[in-house]
């Protein structure tokens, strides 16, 4: 029954309410968040899940009692800049690589919540850990490729196989809620929040081609083009955008999101080893990000490029003569980047001015409430 019918939800379980300012989201009205939606289940991301008993995973789509796609879910939007694609005659393979921490449990020391990270090679610390999350996750649809320490304590670098279209996010997104499920078995807390001095990073590596093509030319210039306003989607919070400025050592508002072939240092690396193929690792995204829609803005960005047939060089040639922001260049502060994806036309019309417009408030009210919410951040972390 659920399968045909879908399962009704309160709106306001996936779409978070607040206390609007200047009716910032009067197109929202207050009985929107008090009906129902219908979450329909995609069966073909049915999967039994191997560290629990009797119980399986499916990804559901939200759909209102009218049966109209949610303008604010970020899988459907997704699927739609793919469908996009599509109809453009290209296809995505594209893989997500995170970093994380691992910690022991937490304990409690003078009412206050403290956590300690587990060993620096986990790998040698607890094998039978590793060997379940990796074994579980390909059964549950998440083909791990590798899975090794990274620079800090606790700290874990994951990347999976590519994949076609939506299940590159799919499999993400699974990653995400699955290790912590199965963590919690081994006495041990996920965090994919970036915590003050450890960044925890995440790319995403896609391509349309099987060299730096012309094609795959226009692609990357959309990228660069669009660079400001995607990057507010690609690195949400305040903390995670603070390894921007490691791109440059002077104090600025901005800092240019450079490409290279082969140089990790760089905002877009063009990769052409490793037997692959030649393939765009975008390296703007945080690990807090929500897999889909770094997907669909990368699309979104990339498709634009290949319409209009950019090149970088006019874009370099276009920022020498304006004093406004320029096309390819980073804001430091998530208040100016926002400013810049309401600026953005092309982004707009891509994901939808709904979802625009309710993502800016989210973070607008992000913002206004971060310094009042510390507390709560510190214990974010378990969360994301």
């Amino acid at each position: 029954e659920k399968a045909i019918h879908g399962v009704a939800m309160p709106r306001s379980y996936l779409e978070l309410t607040l206390n609007p300012k200047d009716n910032e989201l009067d197109y929202i009205n207050a009985t929107n968040f008090n009906c129902d939606i219908i979450l329909n289940p995609d069966l073909s991301t049915f999967r039994i899940l191997p560290w629990t008993e009797q119980t399986a995973r499916v990804i559901c789509d939200s759909f209102t009692v009218l049966g109209n796609p949610l303008m604010t879910s970020p899988r459907h939007i997704a699927k739609k800049q793919l469908s996009q694609l599509q109809d453009n005659g290209f296809s995505l393979h594209s893989a997500f690589t995170y970093e994380f921490c691992i910690y022991g449990i937490t304990e409690v020391v003078n009412s206050k919540t403290i956590s300690f990270p587990a060993a620096t090679i986990l790998n040698n610390h607890d094998q039978t850990f590793i060997q379940e999350l990796i074994e579980g996750m390909y059964y549950a649809g998440a083909n791990i490729e590798s899975f090794s320490s990274s620079s800090g304590p606790g700290q874990m670098e994951i990347t999976f196989h590519p994949a076609f279209g939506i299940d590159a996010a799919d499999s993400a997104f699974t990653f995400r809620t699955g290790i912590k499920e199965v963590a919690k078995k081994y006495n041990y807390v996920v965090s994919f929040f970036s915590e003050s001095g450890l960044y925890n990073s995440g790319a995403l590596s896609h391509s349309l081609f099987e060299e730096l093509s012309d094609i795959g030319k226009n692609w990357l210039s959309g990228l660069l083009a669009h660079t400001a306003a995607i990057s507010c989607l690609m690195a949400p919070t305040t903390s995670c955008r603070k390894p921007y400025s490691k791109y440059s050592k002077e104090s600025k508002e901005t800092v240019n999101a450079k490409w290279a072939y082969n140089d990790n240092s760089c905002a877009f690396n063009v990769k052409c080893h490793g037997g692959k193929g030649t393939h765009i690792e975008n390296k703007l995204s945080s690990a807090t990000a929500n897999p889909y829609l770094v997907l669909a803005a990368t699309i979104a960005a990339g498709l634009d490029g290949v319409k209009r047939g950019l090149r970088y060089d006019d874009i370099l040639q276009e920022e020498n003569h304006t004093a406004d922001l320029k096309h390819s260049s980073v804001p430091l502060k998530l208040e100016d980047a926002l400013v810049a994806l309401e600026k953005d036309s092309c982004i707009k019309e891509a994901l939808g001015e709904t979802f625009i417009r309710y993502f800016v408030a989210m973070k607008h009210y992000e913002l206004e409430t971060e310094e009042m919410d510390s507390e709560r951040n510190k214990c974010l972390g378990y969360f994301i």
